[in-house]
């Protein structure tokens, strides 16, 4: 399956690094650590997932969404060619698609886990919110690492999932704040059942070690993705940059003064040192 058309024009390239710089600057900074001739396919496939993700923020109710998510999914099947030539993020897509050989079943799952964003239904368990996070975060890692390096891959799946998981985990529980305001649970009620929390009291003593707990398994993931490195492309690394941020944000939670329902970030200035400092030196991606 492929989108079709094989030649964006440059236009829509710029339409998607204008779409990233906007509404996913860390990964927009990460691009900038890779290859000149990359970062237009990466903008591509980051503009996709920024837009993926912000279809919640955009509709009134599901099936609209529902509508939207369908239209990527026919898109990627090769349906539409005029709408899809229409959309520069759609057409720059096809380009990268066709000139890396990505693997359209990734984009698929990403497109799929992302209709449960629609819903207010809670997250089950923390095995379905693994699935999740591989299928929107790993999986994109493991998709901006094969325009990177091309073939050479090997290694690139294991680490993916790794850092993948860390760094979804980190942005869950930064985002609770959001979440929590417009009636989404991302947190997976099996670990919220362990601490005593019900979902009509989120305010209830075990939430802090609840998070605690998912902290300490995004820091799990961190210390299993680190020695997976060494088998890591070289070229590969700038897929994996923004899970730099993810220590520090889960260091920033620990706080004593920690506060989920205020939520918590980096300053601009921090995450760029952060992902300056591990290009530098790719071992500080992961601590």
């Amino acid at each position: 399956m492929s989108l079709p058309g094989a030649s964006a024009p440059p236009d829509a390239f710029a339409h998607c690094e204008a779409l990233l710089r906007a509404a996913d600057k860390d990964r927009f900074l990460a691009t900038l650590f890779a290859p000149a001739g990359a970062r237009g396919a990466l903008h591509a496939l980051y503009a996709f997932n920024a837009e993926i993700a912000r279809i919640r923020e955009l509709i009134h109710e599901p099936l609209a969404g529902e509508i939207r998510l369908q239209w990527w999914s026919d898109a990627l099947a090769g349906n539409g060619a005029g709408s899809v030539a229409a959309n520069p993020v759609a057409a720059a897509l096809a380009t990268v698609i066709a000139r890396h050989a990505l693997p359209v079943r990734r984009l698929d799952d990403l497109i799929a886990a992302r209709r449960f964003d629609l819903y207010d239904d809670p997250m089950p368990s923390l095995a379905e919110f693994d699935a999740y996070a591989r299928a929107t975060s790993s999986g994109l890692i493991e998709l901006a690492a094969r325009i990177l390096a091309g073939n050479d891959i090997a290694g690139v799946s294991e680490v993916a999932l790794h850092a993948g998981l860390a760094y979804a985990i980190a942005r869950l529980l930064q985002a609770f704040p959001i979440h929590a305001a417009r009636g989404q649970l991302f947190l997976p009620l099996d670990v919220l059942d362990r601490h005593g929390v019900q979902r009509q009291d989120l305010r209830a003593a075990g939430m802090q070690a609840a998070m605690a707990e998912l902290r300490g398994k995004a820091r799990e993931h961190l210390k299993q993705a680190q020695p997976l490195m060494e088998c890591l492309p070289e070229a590969a690394l700038p897929a994996l940059l923004p899970v730099a941020l993810v220590r520090p944000l889960l260091d920033r939670m620990e706080r004593t003064d920690y506060d989920p329902y205020s939520g918590v970030d980096l300053a601009q200035w921090r995450r760029q040192w952060r992902l300056w400092r591990a290009a530098a030196s790719p071992a500080r991606i992961f601590r």
